[in-house]
């Protein structure tokens, strides 16, 4: 229940990728929305544009843009990178047909990998290229804005050249739901569902392969990394495709529903809010009388149900923070 500190791939690496798989996810029904109320497509495209500068700039603000520390405040962020990833892959997608959008993937990702495999930091060339210190994404950071970053000076998981592969996990995202929309009377959702898994199988084969050439890394976000992601992403959703959309079971979705409606909500709000005072004022009691382990997962459930009842509050007045 952690990151990886550098090569490997824990659960909390999944979090990142999956909603940037999810934000592409939607793309193609959003766009399909749009085209048929009418709206042009220079709008749509500067709507697109407008959004993805909007999420860089929340990002820095969730970095702490308002203590207007700017010679030192940390430019990218986890924000700046879904909003640049998914703006430039909804232009490509917006533009291009299926074969272009999958030439694109693939060529982004194919010189990524190759610039990252023999193309070392000119600062470090003797760590090597895969290394923390030696890595090429890292230099690039260092050169542009040395003191803005997670690491001055050394590097940041969210830096730009990185954002280059991110884009393809965004576009993974939209070749889903491009498939799930097709309404072949050929596929039912149930076989929409076992090729959705057996997609994820071919992806995570893939990482598996990749990785003994490059390991897999979330800070370079590199193709072994995108493919490991991607058979998270696209697993779990051919699951909850199937349970949700085919078996229709949908009663125990409420919880989850009150937090996908608002979730750059919650995201800024906890960077606002000291939820765990709150969680500690209403169960510390409680808490305090079960061993520390315990007693810490309460505070955690805790934690997690004040972050739940602000939200439910919202979406019980239809408030919600759209991009």
């Amino acid at each position: 229940m952690g990151h990886a500190r550098w090569d490997g791939f824990f659960h909390h690496d999944t979090i990142f990728p999956l909603f940037l798989f999810i934000a592409g996810g939607s793309f193609p029904f959003s766009l399909a929305k749009q085209r048929a109320k009418g709206i042009s497509e220079g709008r749509i495209r500067a709507r697109i544009i407008r959004r993805g500068l909007t999420l860089v700039v929340l990002g820095m603000v969730y970095n702490g843009l308002l203590q207007l520390n700017l010679d030192s405040i940390r430019i990218p962020s986890v924000l700046g990178r879904i909003g640049l990833a998914w703006m430039f892959a909804a232009l490509i997608y917006m533009h291009g047909g299926v074969r272009t959008r999958i030439i694109t993937a693939v060529a982004l990702l194919t010189a990524y990998t190759l610039v990252l495999q023999f193309v070392p930091a000119p600062d470090a060339p003797d760590a090597g290229p895969l290394t923390y210190a030696g890595n090429i994404v890292g230099y690039v950071d260092r050169t542009i804005m040395p003191s803005h970053l997670l690491h001055p000076g050394k590097f940041d998981p969210e830096g730009l050249l990185s954002t280059v592969p991110a884009i393809v996990t965004a576009l993974l995202g939209m070749f889903t739901g491009t498939f799930v929309r097709n309404d072949d009377p050929k596929r039912s959702g149930g076989r929409k569902a076992l090729v959705m898994a057996a997609g994820a199988v071919v992806l995570l084969l893939a990482a598996l392969g990749w990785n003994l050439w490059q390991p897999i890394n979330k800070s370079l976000w590199n193709g072994a990394f995108v493919c490991a992601a991607g058979a998270y992403s696209l697993g779990l959703f051919a699951l909850f495709y199937y349970l949700i959309d085919v078996r229709q079971w949908r009663r125990w979705t409420r919880f989850f529903q009150v937090i996908g409606v608002n979730s750059i909500t919650i995201y800024l709000g906890q960077r606002i809010i000291n939820f765990g005072y709150t969680s500690k004022f209403l169960f510390g009691g409680i808490a305090s009388k079960f061993p520390p382990e315990m007693g810490d997962i309460l505070l955690g459930i805790g934690y997690i149900a004040c972050c739940w009842l602000m939200l439910w509050l919202l979406d019980r007045q239809k408030i919600y923070l759209k991009v």
